[in-house]
């Protein structure tokens, strides 16, 4: 590749690895700090990389740095996870709490996912990605992503005629 292609590589795909990471660890600097971590990876191993593979390659460099940051998380302890989640947001007006309420209900039912589950929903539906470029991704053949991804469906569709009977 071309010296200067990390630049343009930065520009094309930034905002899809920040929206893939802040999709799995949901903490805005967690997700810049691995976005970086994903672009410095990528510097170093840029030219062993094809050209027509480089968005499916990015999104698993990024899925190995969210990786190495919850094994080295686990092994850290922190006190009063959530204290600022307990502060109030300045624009409390009705229609932003329902949103935020119903965001944050989605997200914990894609959360209370199984892991390939998850993953295979963020990367096709979240993402973009093609079911060729998420089943590389996951390291999956084709017909196991499906299956991941229809039952991953299933799940969210099961969750939300429980969550609307109960409403």
């Amino acid at each position: 590749m071309k010296p200067n292609s990390l630049d343009d590589l930065y520009q094309s795909y930034v905002q899809d690895i920040y929206r893939y990471l802040r999709s799995l660890c949901h903490d805005h600097h967690v997700a810049e700090d691995l976005m970086q971590e994903t672009f410095y990876r990528a510097y170093l191993y840029l030219e062993n990389c094809r050209e027509d593979t480089i968005k499916p390659w990015l999104f698993r460099v990024a899925y190995n740095a969210f990786v190495d940051y919850k094994r080295k998380e686990s092994r850290s302890v922190t006190k009063e996870a959530g204290y600022f989640n307990e502060l109030a947001h300045p624009d409390t007006t009705e229609g932003t709490l329902l949103r935020q309420e119903r965001l944050e209900e989605m997200a914990l039912s894609v959360d209370s996912l199984p892991e390939g589950q998850r993953h295979a929903l963020l990367l096709y539906d979240f993402h973009g990605m093609s079911y060729k470029e998420a089943a590389e991704i996951m390291d999956v053949g084709m017909s196991q992503y499906k299956i991941l991804l229809f039952r991953a469906r299933q799940r969210l569709r099961e969750a939300e005629r429980r969550r609307s009977r109960h409403e």
